[in-house]
C-alpha cells in the first residue's frame, strides 16, 4: 500500500488549522493535525517543501519506519514545528491503518481499557459570581471535572479568563487572538499568590468536596514561588496544578515536590518522549500534559505513557481548540487502550469546525469516546474547509508593571 498524495491542508472556520491529508494507491486517506498555534505557517512550509515530497511511494502501513526516518534523517531534531509535521504524518498513517482493518485505532493499540474517558471543561470568571456561573454552566454541558481559572484583583487581562462573546466561538479563539500582532497582558505573581487560594475557598464553599478542580499556572512562577502556591492550595484538594513553573528547568520541580503534595502535572509545551525522562523516573509530576500534535503523534505519545506506567504517573493530554478534531480524537484513542489514564481536557470546537472536521465522537454525562468508526473516526470536507482561508493569529504575551516581558 504506497503513499500516493500528502495535501496539506490550511483553514480558519473558528481559529486556524494545519491538517495533512495522506492519499494511498489503494484509495484509503488518513489525516494528521499539524496545527501550531501562531506559527502554524512554519508547519505549513516544512510539510509541504521538505517532508510531503518524502512521502510519495513510500509504504504506507510502515509506521514506526516512517517515524524514525522522518526524525532521524532530518539531523536537527525535535523543536515544535519539526515535531508537529511528524504527528501529522502518525496520525495520518494511523487513521490510513485502522480503515484497511476496517477497526477503530484504540483497537489496534490493544482495545478499550475503559468506557469512556473522563473529561474537564475550563470555566472562568474576572469576580466570583461570574466564576460560579461559569462553572455551573460547565457542569449542565456535562462536565464532571472543572479547570478554575480567575482574575486578579488590580491586573487588566489575564490568560484563561474567556471574554465575553455573543458568537457562540470564544473557546475557538481564545486565547490566540486574530491580528497582526500580539496583544499585551499584565501579571503581578505577589497579587496573584494571595488571591488565588480565597478564590478555591469559595469554590469549594459553594460547589462541596466532591468536585474534581483543576488549576493551570501558566509557567509564571518561579519555583519557590510554585511551592508556595503548591502548599497554600492543599486545603481545597486539586485534581492537578499545572505548569507551576518553567517545564524547562526540571529540577525546579524537585524543589516543589519538597514543599507541597498537590499534585503536579506538566508538559503541554514538550515536543519528545525525552523531554519526560527526568521527570518520570523521579516522580517529580503525577500527570503527562503532552498534546500528540506537537509530541511526534500516536506512536510516542504512547511510548511515553508505557514508561509512565512504571512509575504510577497519568496521562492528562493537552486538549484545548488549538488541537484540531484531528489531534483530538488520536489522544482519545491512545487514552482509551492505555491503563494509566488520568483525564483528557476538553475544550469544545464551534459550529463552522465541525462542518470542517466531521466526527464520530461522543460526549456523554462527562465521559469522551473516540467512536468506532475505522481509523481516527474523523473525515475532512475539502470544500468546507476551503471557505475559510488562514487568518494571521497570536497568542499574547505579558509585562509586569515596570515593562519587562514575562513567562505568559
Amino acid at each position: 500500500m504506497k503513499i500516493v498524495a500528502a495535501d496539506v491542508v490550511v483553514t480558519s472556520p473558528n481559529r486556524n488549522f494545519v491538517t495533512l491529508k495522506i492519499t494511498t494507491d489503494e484509495g484509503l486517506t488518513g489525516l494528521g493535525d499539524a496545527t501550531l498555534n501562531g506559527r502554524e505557517l512554519a508547519v505549513v512550509s516544512y510539510l509541504r517543501d521538505h517532508v510531503a515530497p518524502l512521502l510519495i511511494g513510500r509504504d504506507a502501513s510502515r509506521i514506526e519506519d516512517t517515524w524514525q526516518f522522518l526524525y532521524r534523517s532530518g539531523y536537527w531534531r525535535r523543536g515544535p514545528v519539526t515535531m508537529a509535521a511528524i504527528a501529522a504524518v502518525d496520525m495520518a498513517l494511523w487513521d490510513i491503518k485502522g480503515k484497511a482493518a476496517e477497526m477503530p485505532v484504540y483497537q489496534l493499540l490493544g482495545g478499550a481499557s475503559r468506557d469512556g474517558l473522563m473529561a474537564y471543561g475550563h470555566a472562568s470568571g474576572t469576580s466570583l459570581p461570574a466564576l460560579f456561573d461559569s462553572i455551573r454552566e460547565h457542569q449542565e454541558q456535562g462536565y464532571r471535572s472543572i479547570r478554575v481559572q480567575t482574575g486578579v484583583p488590580g491586573l487588566k487581562s489575564i490568560y484563561g479568563i474567556a471574554a465575553q462573546s455573543t458568537t457562540g466561538e470564544r473557546y475557538d479563539h481564545e486565547p490566540a487572538q486574530r491580528g497582526a500582532y500580539p496583544a499585551e497582558e499584565d501579571w503581578d505573581t505577589r497579587s496573584y499568590l494571595r488571591h488565588l487560594p480565597t478564590v478555591f475557598e469559595a469554590v469549594r464553599h459553594e460547589f462541596g468536596p466532591d468536585l474534581p478542580l483543576l488549576h493551570d499556572g501558566h509557567h509564571r512562577m518561579t519555583p519557590i514561588q510554585a511551592a508556595r502556591l503548591g502548599k497554600s492550595l492543599e486545603p481545597y484538594d486539586l485534581f492537578w496544578l499545572e505548569d507551576c513553573t518553567p517545564a524547562e528547568n526540571q529540577e525546579a520541580l524537585r524543589l516543589v515536590r519538597q514543599h507541597t503534595t498537590t499534585p503536579l502535572a506538566i508538559g503541554e509545551i514538550f515536543n519528545t518522549v525525552w523531554d519526560f525522562q527526568a521527570l518520570i523516573k523521579e516522580q517529580l509530576i503525577d500527570y503527562v500534559r503532552a498534546a500528540s500534535t506537537h509530541f511526534g503523534g500516536i506512536s510516542p505519545l504512547r511510548k511515553v505513557m508505557d514508561y509512565a506506567a512504571q512509575y504510577q504517573v497519568k496521562s492528562g493530554f493537552h486538549g484545548p481548540t488549538d488541537i484540531s478534531p484531528v489531534g483530538l480524537a488520536a489522544q482519545m484513542h491512545v487514552g482509551l487502550a492505555i491503563h494509566n489514564f488520568g483525564i483528557q481536557e476538553y475544550m469544545q470546537h464551534g459550529a463552522k469546525t465541525n462542518a470542517v472536521f466531521q466526527q464520530s465522537f461522543t460526549f456523554t454525562d462527562g465521559y469522551l469516546h473516540p467512536g468506532d468508526k475505522p481509523g481516527l473516526g474523523v473525515e475532512l470536507d475539502v470544500d468546507e474547509a476551503g471557505r475559510y482561508p488562514y487568518e494571521v493569529a497570536y497568542l499574547p504575551y505579558n509585562r509586569l508593571a515596570d515593562g519587562t516581558v514575562h513567562d505568559w
